[in-house]
């Protein structure tokens, strides 16, 4: 089971659209971010800072987004062994992020001593524990990838959800994975179990380099907590419109699933 934490895990669609929604800042400089995050202030829950922007920035883009009322999710996805993974757990918490990932493919050792890192650094800087989950088999990868490429034998969704069991008995809160596996991890782990979905795109915007993909509206009617959505937003004229449509769908589709 999951560690205790006081950082409100709960069920993620009980939140408001908006609150559920992660928007990745996939971009390069201080100037591209900042002109985001001031035209999205309060009308997203997160914002996912990935490889790109954090080797550009370094730990001040945290601060940054921090300071402009925005909670983090850190994407570097670390993958090492326990005990470098488990140090580098400490130092994320030190920053204040609200969500950070891991590898599932580094075993239920590494996973576990990260949770463990994580929930005590917390406690000794007396504030609340990030969520922490593990990442499946990315998006951009397909059954001829994950099997002729990667070695793995199994279909994608055996292999999603078999790392989804090892990560929630790791102690973790959930896992990013394809919105097309969402309802066979809640099924095996539990509906409490997380998931964060990238791979999420609009009816009205292009897939670029995403291969298992849904439209938000679909990700919220398989049973998805978060969706991080990057480009439809980031690149869209207006990014505070393309947030409204999709807030619109998403809450239509909540609306047609309480109705069933």
């Amino acid at each position: 089971m999951a560690l205790s934490n006081d950082a409100g895990r709960a069920d993620g669609r009980r939140l408001p659209a908006r609150d559920r929604i992660i928007v990745a800042l996939d971009v390069q400089s201080v100037t591209e971010a900042q002109k985001l995050l001031d035209q999205l202030a309060g009308r997203v829950g997160y914002y996912k800072v990935g490889m790109e922007l954090y080797n550009a920035l370094g730990p001040s883009v945290v601060e940054m987004v921090a300071g402009r009322g925005g909670k983090v999710f850190l994407d570097l996805k670390f993958h090492d062994i326990p005990n470098t993974v488990a140090r580098a757990a400490e130092v994320v918490t030190g920053l204040g992020v609200s969500i950070f990932n891991i590898h599932a493919s580094g075993g239920k050792e590494m996973m576990s001593a990260a949770a463990q890192a994580a929930a005590k650094r917390a406690v000794e800087l007396g504030v609340s524990r990030p969520m922490l989950i593990a990442v499946t088999v990315l998006t951009s990868m397909d059954e001829r990838t994950l099997r002729e490429e990667v070695g793995v034998g199994r279909p994608i969704e055996d292999t999603v959800v078999a790392w989804s069991r090892l990560a929630r008995e790791a102690g973790l809160d959930g896992v990013v994975a394809s919105p097309r596996e969402i309802r066979a991890i809640k099924l095996a782990c539990g509906p409490e179990f997380l998931t964060v979905t990238p791979g999420v795109r609009p009816a009205w915007a292009a897939a670029n380099d995403q291969k298992r993909v849904m439209t938000p509206g679909e990700a919220v009617a398989m049973g998805g907590d978060y969706l991080v959505i990057g480009r439809p937003i980031t690149a869209a004229p207006d990014p505070v419109e393309a947030v409204e449509r999709i807030v619109a769908e998403m809450e239509e589709a909540n609306q047609d699933e309480s109705s069933l």
